[in-house]
C-alpha cells in the first residue's frame, strides 16, 4: 500500500510532544526519529514506537572516523530499528565498517539488522552552496550519484537523496537499493528550506521507495486531513517499485 511508503518525522523537542503527535496520527505506521528528539529522550521514544508496532527510521546521520561510526552503528543496531543513516562522505572505509557493525550489533542483541542508508547530500543544500560553500567541483546530480554508488559498493542497503536526483539513481543503482527521499512537498504546501523538492506523486513516479514528509503533515492545521490528502494523491500513481522493508 502506498501509505506505507510515507515516513513521518517526529521533529519535536521532547517525549510528551512526540507521544501527542503519535496519538494524533494513529494511522501512520512509519516514524522518523532524528537528532533533536533522540538527544532529548534517548531510546525511550524507540521503545514507545515499538510497543505500538510502528516501524522506525533512526535518522542520526553518523559522520566520523571508521572506528567511531562502527561503534555507533553497532550500538544503534541493538535498538531493532528499520532504517539507520550515515553520511556517505565518511568514505568507503567508514561505510564498510558501519555495514559490518550493524550485522554484529543486531546479532548480539538478537534483533534484525537495520537497513543502513547513506546520506548523499542534505536536501537543504543548493547547487550554488555545493560549489561555493563546499568547494565541490561537480554538478549536484553527479555528486549525489557518486555518493550513492560509493554507498552501494561499500555494502550499504540504500541512500537518502533529493527527489530531483532519484530518477538518475534508480536507473543506475541496483533495483534492490533503497531510495529514501526527504524534501517532499505537496503542491498545496510551503517549500520552506527545501531547495530540491518534488510532490509525493512525482517522487514515487521517479522511483523513490520511501517518502519522508514532515511539516506538510505535522505543521498543518489539520494533520490528519493533510495525511489523507497525500495518501489519496499516491493512490492515483501506481509504481513499479512496491518494496517494503520486512
Amino acid at each position: 500500500m502506498n501509505d506505507e511508503k510515507i515516513i513521518v518525522p517526529l521533529d519535536v523537542p521532547d517525549l510528551d510532544s512526540a507521544i501527542a503527535l503519535i496519538n494524533k496520527l494513529p494511522q501512520v505506521t512509519f516514524w522518523k526519529v532524528g537528532l533533536e528528539l533522540f538527544t532529548s529522550t534517548g531510546p525511550k521514544i524507540l521503545d514507545i514506537l515499538k510497543s505500538q508496532e510502528k516501524r522506525i527510521f533512526l535518522d542520526l546521520k553518523f559522520h566520523d572516523i571508521p572506528n567511531t561510526v562502527a561503534g555507533a552503528c553497532r550500538a544503534a543496531a541493538g535498538y531493532g530499528v528499520d532504517l539507520l543513516t550515515i553520511h556517505a562522505t565518511c568514505g568507503s572505509d567508514a561505510l564498510k565498517a558501519a555495514a559490518e557493525a550493524v550485522e554484529i550489533g543486531a546479532e548480539k542483541a538478537g534483533t534484525k539488522p537495520p537497513q543502513l542508508i547513506a546520506i548523499t547530500l542534505l536536501t537543504s543544500i543548493s547547487p550554488r552552496q555545493l560549489a561555493f560553500d563546499l568547494k565541490i567541483p561537480l554538478e549536484l546530480p553527479e555528486f549525489a550519484l557518486k555518493m550513492a554508488l560509493l554507498a552501494e559498493k561499500s555494502g550499504l542497503n540504500g541512500a537518502v537523496c533529493s527527489p530531483q536526483e532519484v530518477q538518475q539513481l534508480r536507473e543506475t543503482c541496483k533495483n534492490e537499493f533503497l531510495l529514501v527521499c526527504p524534501g517532499i512537498r505537496p503542491t498545496w504546501s510551503d517549500k520552506g528550506d527545501q531547495k530540491r523538492s518534488l510532490t509525493p506523486s512525482q517522487a514515487i513516479t521517479a522511483g523513490a521507495d520511501y517518502l519522508v514528509i514532515g511539516r506538510p503533515i505535522t505543521a498543518a492545521a489539520e494533520p490528519e486531513l493533510a495525511w489523507n490528502l497525500i495518501v489519496e494523491e499516491l493512490k492515483t500513481f501506481p509504481t513499479k517499485n512496491q518494496r517494503i522493508i520486512d
